[in-house]
């Protein structure tokens, strides 16, 4: 039979030779180049063939691919293995370059593909060990069934690798060839379970924080570091669980039960050993930075939207569910959508599921089956710790002894060079990470320590805590969701997922809703994870874990909806546990449970449409708390007086083409930077942003005795999307504290010279960021403030991770797409993130929306932010993008029936 060919693909960094090289083979490729190497034809035999008949080794039985109109499969078979084996099949089909690349990061390999410039990053993935942890998990851990579905999987990959290789792959692999010998290896399971360790990584809690407030020490005092991580507004933004307690008797969280205030305690200050870590700590933070964020740049800002609303307030009669994740925006995107269906559900074949999973892992992460339907946001539990380490070239301090490293010796292959030998060395707590950078070796060379401290001599080293280097059974939990036919079900299969620990919310149809908190969360002696620890005394170490009967969960409640958006889980008051001090503020949150209020009030009902309208949402809390005191500002300057005047009467929502929004988030923007921005350590700054400043840790006199001024030249060193403040809803709540305190001391600044006053209170401040974003968006937008929108400035451009972000730009307009003009915004619903410290660009979205419908699961909407194919020309490798810009929802056929109606192509895998 004739097959139909749909698509090729994209390429990661190297040697600036190795990539002009790639650049010009592949435009030829594109056809841009008419040369000789390729013809088209050649370039469309990487396609994936979507009709016909294909024979699959390993088959016990005949299995159908059927894809729709925008190439995203269903498969049909009657066996669980036959299942997983094509599964592997399809995903290797479509994205196998994309899966490669994810492969090597895991195990800390991107120098065998891109060469040197990746050693570093392979030698800190080497240092945490995720291959090994995720060898550990395979061979010891991970259920005998789970095994056999890894297995198939891994064939079905291996099958496609047999017959597919150079250009037949992909594009990318025919241009490696011309500058080195690069073949893909088989695929394996453990490949497949080593990409959880990379979802753990982007979404592990408060690493970033800890950083941040122990830099952030050099030139800020506790109480003003307090000032600028204030408590969660318990009182305004309701948790997850709205009431429950831990049994005291059996230990069981009851959802139903109520419990007595429970101090919370004081957060650890950045006092004795943490103030002596700084200097390792700075290049730490540089050194995670290079560390490829897949999911997402670390931020207030990432995380998910998913409620559910129950029967009882629905036009159905039955529940809806909707979920958002908020993660990096690339090309292709991070989710792959297809659907697993036996075609008799049985005890040999258990599977009837659809949804979004990850290209290179067998399942479905997020979705439905027959009977349920679950999503996910980051619940941002406090799953690591830094420690300080007292050590010696061959010793660490440990209660008063010198105890050996356990050490481990790791060869790092790199493309057209010589092979890097590195040593891992790791304490009782974990691996050293400062051993990675020879930076990270200078420990506190300025910052005094603590009398308790032992004396730094040469300097502390850093290691790393954290729950994904211990092996779990997080591909269990994902099989169990899978099968799962009640919440009974859910919840056994909730316990086994222990990273990253996530909300997991959940419908059935037959109309109950419910969540549950999963994860592996950590009991600390003394410490609350807030700032690195001593290492050399145990009484800072993990004493254990919450008992996963304690965790929080509930089940219909009363409200008859449930709502999660990396908001508190639990009343902290009110828990005897400590799941983290770092939540979300719940500006998102707070704004979806006061939209479900607003329509079943009064007995309103919720529709499929109003779901998939609140997931638009874009209005701006902060615009909501702000503009009614800048509109009260005396503004004398014309000029900036008609940028004033545009706020006036504006319903502070942030479409693209709102003038108003353009201005205020211009005004926000300014706000941070003059009132905390420019008062942080270079080291939270935007790189190459340079002001005057006090050296850090001066306490002298502001003049020497010449009557000079006592301050020095001093660039920021972060990238651009990570840097503070990022303007998240933890900003908001920093900024809410302050308002009523005219006179505060955030509110005033320095003359441009650091020696004359400049701002003196909060509306002189106000003002001069309402004078600074006139200019700025001039700079930007135009001077006529008519043609100003906030989609202009709010642009997103979907790269591929590995040839469009470093490649010269010729060879990043052939795989990259956009921009686009997006409205939403940081913190709000339509989480289109921007980081308020680097500019306005979008750097994480909602990555995938979906509404599911329990009274009609083939009513069920989605959609993915690119399209089913990583390959670059393929029909499908963009086309749900530009409806997932303008909030549109694709049909989700599920039923048999539906989806052979739906069926564009069908191919069909024989023995």
């Amino acid at each position: 039979m004739p097959a139909n060919k749909t698509g090729p693909s994209g390429k990661k960094k190297g040697r600036r030779a190795r990539l002009l090289v790639i650049a010009v083979v592949l435009l030829l490729v594109a056809g841009f180049g008419y040369g000789t190497y390729w013809s088209v034809s050649t370039v469309r035999a990487s396609f994936p063939e979507t009709t016909g008949s294909v024979k699959l080794k390993g088959l016990s039985g005949p299995v159908q691919v059927k894809r729709d109109g925008h190439g995203i499969p269903q498969i049909y078979a009657d066996t669980d293995e036959d299942l997983f084996r094509a599964q592997g099949f399809v995903q290797a089909q479509d994205r196998f370059w994309e899966m490669d690349v994810r492969r090597h990061m895991t195990a800390g390999r991107l120098s065998e593909m891109f060469g040197e410039s990746q050693v570093e990053t392979d030698a800190f993935l080497r240092t945490m060990g995720w291959r090994k942890v995720a060898q550990e998990e395979y061979d010891r851990k991970l259920s005998p069934e789970t095994k056999k579905y890894l297995r198939a999987y891994s064939e079905g990959v291996n099958a496609y690798l047999k017959d597919h290789e150079g250009s037949a792959l992909s594009a990318e692999y025919a241009a490696i060839g011309f500058t080195s010998d690069y073949t893909p290896e088989k695929w394996t399971p453990v490949d497949s379970v080593a990409w959880l360790k990379a979802m753990a990584w982007d979404l592990r809690g408060n690493m970033q924080d800890e950083i941040d407030r122990s830099l952030m020490s050099s030139r800020l005092t506790r109480e003003q570091i307090e000032d600028l991580y204030p408590k969660y507004p318990y009182d305004r933004n309701e948790p997850v669980v709205d009431g429950g307690a831990v049994d005291e008797a059996t230990g069981r969280f009851d959802p139903k039960a109520s419990a007595p205030r429970k101090g919370a305690g004081a957060g650890t200050g950045p006092g004795g050993a943490a103030q002596g870590a700084r200097t390792q700590l700075s290049s730490l933070s540089r050194t995670l930075e290079k560390i490829p964020a897949l999911l997402g740049p670390s931020g207030d800002g990432i995380g998910s939207n998913s409620w559910v609303v129950s029967g009882k307030h629905t036009a159905t009669g039955k529940p809806l569910l909707a979920n958002d994740p908020h993660l990096a925006p690339q090309m292709p995107s991070l989710w792959y959508q297809m659907g697993l269906h036996c075609r008799t559900v049985s005890p040999s074949c258990r599977f009837d599921v659809a949804g979004y999973t990850f290209s290179g892992l067998p399942g479905v992460v997020i979705g439905h089956n027959k009977d349920i339907a679950w999503g996910f946001t980051n619940l941002g539990a406090d799953v690591s710790d830094l420690y300080l380490e007292k050590v010696t070239s061959d010793t660490y301090l440990s209660d008063g002894k010198q105890l050996p490293f356990t050490t481990r010796r790791e060869t790092i292959k790199v493309a057209d060079g010589a092979d890097r030998e590195i040593t891992v060395r790791s304490t009782g707590n974990g691996p050293i990470v400062s051993d990675r950078d020879d930076e990270l070796g200078k420990v506190g060379e300025q910052a005094p320590v603590g009398d308790a401290a032992p004396d730094r001599g040469s300097g502390y080293a850093v290691s790393l805590r954290w729950t994904a280097l211990e092996p779990g059974r997080t591909m269990d939990s994902i099989f169990g969701l899978n099968a799962a036919k009640d919440f009974n079900g859910f919840r056994k299969a909730a316990r086994d997922f222990a990273v990253p620990s996530q909300n997991m919310i959940y419908a059935d149809t037959e109309g109950h809703i419910g969540y549950q908190a999963p994860g592996r969360i950590p009991l600390r002696g003394k410490g609350d994870g807030r700032y690195p620890s001593p290492g050399w005394d145990s009484d800072y170490k993990w004493t254990g874990y919450v008992p996963q009967s304690a965790m929080p969960w509930d089940q219909d409640p009363e409200r008859g909806y449930i709502v999660t958006a990396n908001q508190a889980v639990v009343d902290r008051t009110k828990y005897p546990y400590r799941l983290t001090e770092d939540w979300g503020y719940g500006a998102r949150s707070q704004r979806i449970n006061d939209l479900i209020q607003s329509k079943i009030k009064d007995g309103g009902k919720i529709s499929t449409d109003d779901m998939q309208t609140m997931q638009m949402d874009s209005s701006s809390e902060i615009a909501e708390l702000l503009t009614p005191l800048l509109l009260k500002i005396d503004i004398k300057d014309p000029y900036i007086r008609e940028a004033q005047k545009l706020l006036e009467g504006w319903d502070y929502t942030q479409d693209a083409d709102s003038a108003a929004a353009a201005y205020f988030n211009a005004v926000w923007r300014n706000t941070l930077k003059l009132a905390f921005g420019n008062k942080l350590p270079k080291e939270l700054r935007v790189q190459g942003e340079c002001l005057r400043v006090r050296p850090a840790d001066d306490t002298g006199p502001l003049e020497d005795l010449d009557g000079n001024a006592r301050f020095v030249r001093e660039c920021g060193e972060r990238a651009a999307d990570a840097a503070q403040p990022d303007g998240g809803d933890r900003w908001y709540e920093v900024v809410r504290t302050l308002l009523k305190d005219e006179g505060n001391d955030w509110w005033k600044t320095s003359g441009a010279t650091g020696r004359t006053p400049g701002d003196r209170n909060r509306d002189e401040l106000l003002a001069h960021a309402m004078k600074d974003a006139r200019w700025e968006l001039t700079a930007e937008l135009g001077k006529d403030v008519d043609t100003w929108s906030w989609g202009r400035l709010h642009q997103l451009t979907l790269k591929n991770q590995t040839l469009g972000t470093d490649g010269p730009g010729f060879l990043q307009f052939v795989f990259n797409r956009g921009p686009w003009n997006l409205g939403g915004g940081e913190a709000a619903v339509n989480a289109t993130g921007w980081n308020a410290a680097g500019g306005y660009d979008v750097v994480w979205v909602p990555s995938m929306r979906m509404v599911v419908n329990l009274a009609d699961l083939d009513k069920s909407r989605w959609i993915n932010l690119t399209g089913a194919s990583g390959h670059a020309y393929n029909a499908h490798y963009a086309d749900q993008t530009d409806k997932w810009a303008k909030g549109e929802l694709l049909p989700w056929a599920f039923s048999e029936a539906k989806v052979r109606r739906s069926t564009s192509d069908t191919l069909a895998l024989t023995p």
